[in-house]
């Protein structure tokens, strides 16, 4: 018998089986390259529904493709096919579990399938990581609307906080957090009225509200019977002197007085205040004891607004228009949308000769005062007082 020869045989019969083996791997890859390359060209074309088929392809050859798996899931959820899109996403993220985006992505496709205990999982882990704002802005939202419907309050106002500071001016972003907002408000309201009925801060809270709802009488006699109960309330002793600053009558004026200075006894860092003190030393037409007021709270906060307002008028009662000019500028940076700041701000570029920025910040003035007119009509709708009462200001017009 020819050993040798059977040795030679089985060597080539053995390399025949490799190298098919080998060709049959190389050919699969190229099928799979040639899937992915029509996919791409599918969803050049505008094609997503061509391309899913190439993906689904490359699976059937290759299921462990962890690329083809995720762009499978993502084209999935994009074509509203969640059902599908989640277990595809999560395949993929098994492999790779930091990718944020198909967590995102995965998240909500648990959400619009019902399941939202895992949906909050994953959206709550991707939202921090999210660079990308519109998709960052979805997966917000979503997120709050999951840990809105499980009673999560505290986590939802934490994601909507996140999402205003990003977005200030989005109408999606303002109405979730009214809605959350409004809904911890009642929550606290129920949950310190059984705990302490008759307490400071229960009367405080009461009079926070009654004030909301422009019911000044009542607000004040709330704040007082706060006072009543604690009188060392320094925060209370403000927010009474607040309420009676806005009264028109001399005896609330002289009471609003008291009540400031009360509040200054109870925390000598209140810049709040001091504002206030020196404008009503202002109204007295005493711009000395004003500036002094300004000046300690500017001293304690150099960017409260007001402070710089309050300093800005000192000095142009006090005829020294280039010294008003930095804190008026700084007032209407701090508070762009404050109205009378913008008027102050042209007249006072209209006497020192720079007509053309005086016009653009007058302009600006008729702007503002047309849309607080357009806000007070809703509060009236509303039957809801401005969050910040109005203070009054005899010489604008």
């Amino acid at each position: 018998m020819n050993l040798r020869g059977i040795e030679i045989k089985a060597a080539m019969v053995g390399a025949i089986a490799t190298a098919s083996f080998f060709c049959a791997l190389t050919f699969a890859q190229e099928d799979q390259a040639a899937h992915a390359r029509q996919a791409q060209q599918d969803l050049q074309n505008k094609r997503p529904d061509l391309a899913i088929a190439e993906f689904q392809a490359i699976l059937a050859m290759n299921p462990g493709n962890l690329d083809a798996r995720a762009n499978l899931g993502v084209l999935e959820y994009f074509q509203n096919q969640y059902a599908k899109a989640a277990p595809d996403l999560r395949l993929a993220l098994e492999a790779n579990p930091s990718l944020w985006k198909l967590r995102a992505l995965l998240g909500m496709s648990e959400k619009r399938t019902g399941q939202n205990a895992q949906a909050q999982g994953d959206l709550a882990a991707a939202f921090p990581h999210i660079e990308e704002q519109k998709l960052r802005h979805e997966a917000g939202l979503e997120l709050i609307e999951i840990d809105y419907a499980l009673g999560d309050l505290g986590k939802a106002a934490e994601v909507v906080n996140v999402l205003r500071q990003a977005e200030p001016a989005d109408v999606d972003v303002l109405y979730a957090a009214h809605r959350i907002y409004s809904e911890l408000s009642d929550e606290t309201t129920l949950a310190l009225a059984l705990t302490a009925p008759d307490s400071a801060r229960m009367h405080q809270l009461m009079a926070h509200e009654l004030a909301r709802q422009a019911k000044d009488e009542a607000a004040i006699a709330n704040y007082r019977a706060a006072l009543k109960i604690d009188p060392h309330r320094a925060d209370i002793h403000y927010e009474l002197a607040e309420m009676l600053f806005t009264q028109s009558s001399s005896a609330a004026q002289a009471e609003a007085e008291t009540e400031y200075k009360s509040a200054l006894a109870g925390n000598p860092f209140d810049e709040k205040s001091e504002c206030r003190l020196g404008d009503i030393a202002l109204r007295r037409s005493d711009p000395k004891a004003a500036q002094a007021y300004y000046a300690r709270a500017l001293e304690m906060q150099p960017s409260d607004p007001s402070a710089n307002l309050g300093m800005a008028k000192v000095l142009m009662a006090l005829h020294e228009p280039a010294k008003a000019e930095p804190p008026l500028e700084r007032a209407a940076q701090l508070e762009p949308f404050d109205a009378a700041t913008h008027y102050r701000l042209g007249v006072l570029y209209r006497e020192l000769g720079r007509a053309e920025d005086s016009r653009r910040e007058l302009a600006e003035f008729e702007k503002l005062k047309k849309m607080k007119s357009r806000l007070s009509e809703i509060y009236q709708q509303m039957r809801l007082a401005p969050a910040k009462p109005e203070q009054p200001d005899a010489d604008l017009p």
